[in-house]
């Protein structure tokens, strides 16, 4: 079994116990305040695994099986068995961290704010996809690859800038950019030509998609 279905189990049977059982949820969930006071930094890390609704949660599931397990292949290829296994360990985990940083600094004083969710990660996935298919179509919404990167970016952080919702805009903006900036490092420590390769294939520009023709 890979790693991304254990994780997509792992992740359905954590929220759904928190959907029953608010006390889960509120321990669990990423609380800036509570953070800094309790120094329970471990909500770095567990928010990753609760979700508002079900809807939330098969979207976040959704993309975390089909991208992750793309990642995850691609993981295998360029480090091998055990080692492509810890660094998609690794990649995951830390994008939950990493796309969470800069909204602890922003909401440490503020108690009505807390969030939930994968989508710091599961952003981190597609981009890293995006990463190494630029140009490869997507069905929804029909986009190349990079050109809807560009618009997620764009609209996450303005979103985030409105703060009209109660989305976590900045999470989907920062994991995304983690997302590009781990496996550029990743892969480039593997293959030093790696960034050769991926102007080479900006450069080669988009195709008609497939679903298309």
């Amino acid at each position: 079994m890979s790693l991304t279905v254990i994780l997509v189990i792992m992740t359905s049977l954590i929220s759904f116990q928190a959907f029953n059982n608010p006390n889960i949820n509120r321990q669990l969930l990423f609380h800036p305040v509570v953070m800094r006071e309790n120094g329970q930094w471990y909500r770095f890390i567990t928010h990753g695994f609760l979700h508002a609704d079900l809807t939330h949660l098969l979207v976040n599931m959704f993309v975390l099986w089909q991208f992750g397990s793309i990642i995850e292949q691609l993981f295998l290829n360029a480090f091998g068995e055990l080692n492509g296994r810890l660094v998609f360990l690794l990649f995951y985990f830390s994008a939950i961290v990493a796309s969470s940083v800069i909204s602890y600094f922003k909401h440490r004083f503020n108690p009505a704010y807390a969030a939930v969710g994968a989508s710091g990660a599961t952003s981190a996935l597609v981009f890293g996809y995006i990463l190494f298919a630029p140009w490869q179509w997507f069905i929804f919404p029909p986009l190349p690859a990079i050109v809807f990167g560009a618009v997620y970016l764009w609209y996450s952080s303005y979103m985030e800038k409105r703060g009209l919702d109660n989305i976590a805009h900045g999470a989907h903006f920062w994991g995304a950019v983690y997302g590009l900036a781990f496996i550029l490092v990743a892969m480039t420590l593997v293959s030093p030509l790696f960034p050769w390769m991926i102007l080479q294939r900006l450069l080669e520009g988009p195709e008609p998609p497939s679903f298309l023709q």
